[in-house]
């Protein structure tokens, strides 16, 4: 029996190989299936079934185009309701693979139709969990995400989520390995650990909501507690999962189309495509095409187009560094963004040397930014996380977090110059660009954000553990 964790940082995300006797199973496989397909030729094997947890909103799962090429069964645990052909398995159902079976438990609570899959091994032990978005690693699933299709509150999911992980998953033994759909930094949980992969015996010590002597009443309270707002485009991958899409062979195709700086410049005109620059924030701040947004490939890039893009239908023109066109296509598709129109050919030098205009950001160091600060009093808007903020910030900064910085549209001082900052310098070039295309340019970008200030001795707040929060 092999076990093989395919885990996707960016997304934090985490699919799986499983391979018994020459017959393999997928489980929440991304959208590019090659890597799953080369696996099992390689080991001389054939892909028996295509398991999917649930309806996943973060990002495209591969299971229609899997399908296709390989020609095995979809499977959905009760509930599920796609519009392509699936196998809708029952509660307690077994599907055999090799020697060893996989079992579908349904786990209702995240979405209705969540289910994790128990593997027993040749000798008939449980020896694993492949638990979606039931369970996480300190953790479980926000249940907010499928109350408008299942026409009920958030608090009646969670309190449905309790029972599914008392009755089906916590009276497992403790040496069940937990294999979860995401880790850290995935926007569909709250507490997720760094670790990708623990034992059930360990997370019923470690995580909050596996706690033996909690109530459904303290459950659904802390489960619910602290919830953002789930970004604009979970419904839209939803959508696509659910429905089925366009294979990433075309969307690859379409969108790796070399533009010259004229042919580039006309299609932007001509189809209201949003211009995407996706180097590095340093090039970014030095040049780049007017109104232009970025979102580097060297950050969460994905997730950061899905939570400020939002809709997947906007068609897309990207300024790439070369060589990383088809990687950055790739990546947009995982979360659903197939409308890239093609590329600018030769990069920001090509535009440049074309003549064309171009923009720059400004930019000082955190050396002269704190001694500013200090002297005229200047405004300071941090573009991190409220929890990031409310843990330790510059003293007299306001907070407008990235992902709703549209609403902080109207505290912005359209005259004088305004400071912006993040942790690192990431997230506060971001800001800028969609600063500068709403029409502030009187703003000035931090290089190293918060940690370079603090470095410097600028004033901060007194440190606030975020767990006491």
């Amino acid at each position: 029996m092999v076990i093989e964790q395919i885990y996707t940082g960016c997304l934090a995300q985490g699919a799986y190989y499983i391979e018994s006797d020459g017959e393999v199973a997928i489980i929440d496989p991304l959208r590019e299936v090659t890597t799953y397909v080369n696996r099992a030729k390689k080991n001389n094997a054939k892909i028996k079934y295509i398991f999917e947890t649930h309806f996943h909103a973060d990002f495209v799962s591969g299971h229609v185009t899997l399908s296709k090429e390989t020609g095995a069964p979809i499977i959905f645990g009760p509930n599920a309701n796609p519009t392509f052909d699936a196998t809708i398995a029952t509660d307690g159902q077994e599907f055999k693979l090799g020697n060893i079976v996989i079992i579908a438990l349904h786990t209702p609570g995240h979405t209705m139709e969540s289910t994790t899959y128990l593997l027993r091994d040749a000798n008939g032990k449980d020896h694993a969990i492949f638990s979606g978005d039931t369970l996480f690693l300190g953790d479980v699933g926000r249940p907010d995400l499928a109350q408008k299709a299942a026409d009920m509150t958030k608090e009646d999911l969670a309190g449905i989520l309790f029972d599914s992980l008392r009755e089906k998953i916590m009276t497992l033994a403790d040496d069940v390995i937990v294999y979860p759909a995401h880790g850290a930094g995935s926007a569909c949980g709250k507490n997720m650990m760094k670790e990708t992969v623990d034992t059930l015996g360990n997370q019923k010590q470690m995580n909050y909501a596996l706690r033996a002597d909690m109530t459904k009443e303290e459950f659904v309270k802390e489960v619910t507690d602290g919830l953002l707002p789930p970004p604009q485009y979970f419904p839209l991958n939803v959508k696509m999962n659910k429905e089925g899409y366009e294979d990433i062979a075309d969307v690859l195709d379409r969108g790796t189309t070399a533009l010259s700086p004229d042919a580039f410049e006309t299609a932007a005109n001509e189809t209201g495509a949003l211009i995407l620059d996706v180097r590095h924030q340093d090039d970014f701040v030095k040049g780049h095409v007017p109104r232009s947004i970025f979102i580097g490939l060297n950050g969460d890039f994905a997730p950061w187009v899905g939570a400020l893009i939002g809709d997947v239908a906007q068609p897309l023109l990207l300024i790439a560094p070369k060589g990383t066109e088809k990687e950055a296509i790739t990546r947009l598709s995982r979360v659903g963004f197939d409308g890239t129109i093609g590329y600018l050919n030769g990069g920001f030098e090509a535009w440049k040397n074309a003549g064309k205009d171009f923009d720059t950001i400004k930019s000082v160091t955190a050396t002269e930014a704190t001694a500013k600060i200090k002297l005229d009093k200047h405004l300071v808007f941090d573009v991190r996380k409220e929890s990031e903020y409310a843990s330790e910030h510059v003293v007299d900064a306001n907070n407008a977090p990235l992902s709703s910085l549209n609403e902080h549209l109207s505290e912005l001082p359209e005259d004088d110059s305004f400071y912006v900052h993040c942790a690192g310098g990431y997230r506060s070039v971001i800001a800028a660009s969609i600063l500068k295309s709403r029409g502030f340019h009187n703003l000035v970008n931090i290089e190293g954000g918060f940690g370079a200030l603090k470095n410097e001795g600028a004033a901060v707040t007194e440190f606030v553990c975020p767990t006491t929060l």
